[in-house]
């Protein structure tokens, strides 16, 4: 489990294939104090399982399903990528709740200026554009952003100079890949919301005030 608070960023050092997946060697631009093999850490908001560990660096295992949901496949040796060590229970909880487990890719659509802020524009699919709401949470390559606005598959995003700075978003241009994690929250609550409406005429997808009231949320 993670925040989506970025701890630094790493290097690919070397990448090849293994058993219909890939090995990534990387190395974190920050210490990974009291080190543990087989812990798990985000590697652009990918939950990736580290051995090999040698001071700042280690190695992970991405599996053909990672390669098929995330943009990991397409990193070249040499690429900066967003890192972050799981969530232990004594810290902050600054983010948001991130499994580390992607749902989809998403384009970015248009990069606009605003002052000293820089506002991305991402086109999603479909069947995920209903779990991001406006003023909600969403992971975008691992770092934890707060919708600005949304509307049918586009939703964008306000990022700070900080971090800008930090993270790897200030490599993005229009037509970059980016890997999202929706919030994990919204999925539950339609699924159970589905399973108690199952027989009934309500669906998940038509929960509203008036379904919630029913259920007893309000």
């Amino acid at each position: 489990m993670f925040t989506g608070i970025i701890e630094g960023t790493g290097r690919l050092l070397e990448k090849r294939s293994r058993g219909g997946g890939l090995v990534f060697r990387l190395q974190a631009d920050f210490d990974l104090a009291d080190p543990q093999e087989g812990e798990s850490i985000a590697v652009n908001g990918s939950c990736l399982t580290a051995y090999d560990i040698e001071q700042r660096r280690f190695s992970v295992d991405i599996s053909p399903e990672s390669i098929s949901r995330t943009t990991l496949g397409r990193l070249s040796v040499g690429r900066i990528v967003n890192m972050e060590r799981a969530l232990r229970l004594t810290d902050r909880l600054g983010g948001h709740i991130v499994s580390g487990h992607i749902d989809c890719t998403a384009e970015v659509v248009d990069v606009k200026k605003a002052g000293e802020f820089t506002l991305f524009t991402f086109a999603l699919a479909e069947r995920l554009s209903r779990y991001i709401i406006e003023k909600g949470s969403v992971a975008i390559d691992g770092i934890s952003l707060t919708v600005n606005d949304c509307e049918q598959q586009r939703f964008s995003v306000s990022i700070i100079p900080h971090t800008l700075q930090i993270t790897t978003l200030g490599q993005l241009k229009k037509g970059s890949v980016v890997n999202i994690e929706v919030d994990i929250i919204g999925k539950y609550v339609e699924k159970l919301m589905a399973a108690k409406s199952k027989g009934k005429e309500a669906a998940a997808t038509d929960i509203g005030p008036g379904f919630l009231a029913d259920h007893g949320f309000f």
